[in-house]
């Protein structure tokens, strides 16, 4: 009995420690993301995809459920998401986007646009491009 309880305690903690490692989605327009990264002094990260979008799917399972990038973003970035199929993500993609996706957006709280960044990577190199465009807000 003590065996199976500490199974799923363990089983309890790995999940727990799953679910906070990867990057917290915040749900809203883009004025609300962008209030709550200036409350917070972050920038914000938008990314844009689309549900039939392969590569998009590839980083949400492969990339932003990595420990280091979750905690990279938790640091950073005020995150949200934009479907290009839906009004906003339409028009984010027609001021900002090239036609591909998934297509990444880093704003700094003033609304100035301070990188982007096109296409699926593995995770370290993702995180290189994000380093990248980080350090221009300083």
């Amino acid at each position: 009995m003590k065996r199976l309880i500490l199974l799923l305690i363990a089983i309890v903690g790995l999940t727990v420690t799953k679910v906070g490692a990867q990057v917290h989605w915040v749900e809203g327009s883009t004025d609300e993301v962008r209030e709550l990264a200036m409350k917070s002094d972050k920038l914000v990260f938008i990314d844009l995809y689309a549900d039939w979008c392969g590569p998009c799917q590839m980083m949400n399972n492969r990339v932003f459920t990595r420990k280091e990038v979750g905690e990279f973003f938790a640091r950073h970035f005020v995150a949200a998401k934009y479907n290009i199929e839906r009004p906003t993500g339409r028009k984010l993609m027609q001021l900002y986007g090239k036609g591909s996706i998934p297509l990444y957006l880093i704003f700094n709280t003033e609304g100035e646009l301070l990188g982007s960044i096109l296409g699926a990577y593995p995770a370290e190199e993702f995180l290189r491009h994000l380093e990248q465009i980080v350090k221009r807000k300083e």
